[in-house]
């Protein structure tokens, strides 16, 4: 039997009892045919990952009990993917990818070409962390509320790298460009930014470009979706700056997980 592997809010340690959701209870007992008794894992971003067991509290309601932990939290990449919102498929597959590629933020961006001014947030969230259960990741991204891109601009924080991706042609090779930088850049928080699908408007752009430490790229000679574009940069990110360019962990037979966010 596969093993169940749940995101929790509460804090984690040995020998406490986890409340679960009534979702997640309902996902556990109703669907997977879960079992009191029926071994888990737990985490929530802070502790690490923990193993546990599923333990009855009435017909609908259950907790986890805790046992050791299997596996001690990991400091991340602190790289921020800020998109502007696409239609709703679209943006879906975006939460869910870019928590599969490591992204630690996910900030939806407000335009002047953006489409979709409406994002359901939680609904974002919900995808964010069901990948994250299926990814084996022991964080979840904070997926945050829509900001104007002129309010992101004038707080953007002091020491944060800003990858512009630049659909006009004004930027060297992203591989150029990242494959170039020195430890301390590496070593940097950073974000992402990529425009809508009618690409920034020219203001915008200069205004981007005045940020202290901004990179324009471009991303090859075809032109890509707005969704496209936000996974490829993220991934040739990940690759020349992030934690792809660590050795992979290599997991037991007997780590097989299921996810049971719905």
């Amino acid at each position: 039997m596969s093993v169940s592997r749940l995101f929790v809010e509460a804090d984690l340690a040995a020998g406490i009892e986890a409340p679960l959701g009534k979702a997640q209870v309902h996902y556990l007992r109703h669907v997977m045919r879960r079992p009191d008794g029926a071994p888990l894992r737990l985490f929530n971003g802070r502790d690490g990952e923990w193993q546990a067991m599923l333990s009855g509290r009435g017909k609908k309601s259950a907790v986890a009990e805790v046992g050791e932990r299997t596996r001690p939290q990991v400091v991340e990449p602190d790289v921020w993917l800020c998109f502007a919102p696409v239609k709703r498929a679209r943006i879906d597959y975006i939460a869910e990818k870019a928590t599969e590629l490591g992204a630690s933020v996910l900030q939806p961006v407000l335009t002047r070409h953006t489409a979709v001014e409406r994002v359901n947030v939680e609904r974002l969230r919900a995808n964010a962390i069901e990948a994250a259960e299926q990814t084996e990741r022991l964080s979840v991204p904070d997926v945050r509320k829509p900001v104007d891109l002129a309010r992101l601009l004038a707080g953007w924080p002091d020491g944060r790298r800003l990858l512009l991706c630049d659909e006009t042609g004004g930027g060297p090779p992203i591989a150029e460009v990242l494959g170039g930088l020195d430890d301390a850049a590496r070593a940097a928080p950073w974000a992402i930014v990529v425009g809508p699908e009618g690409g920034f408007a020219e203001e915008e752009l200069t205004a981007l470009r005045r940020i202290r430490d901004v990179m324009a790229v471009g991303l090859g000679p075809r032109i890509l979706r707005a969704d496209t574009a936000a996974l490829a940069a993220l991934a040739c990110w990940q690759a020349l700056v992030g934690d792809w360019r660590q050795p992979t962990p290599r997991l037991s037979a007997d780590y097989r997980t299921s996810r049971v966010t719905v």
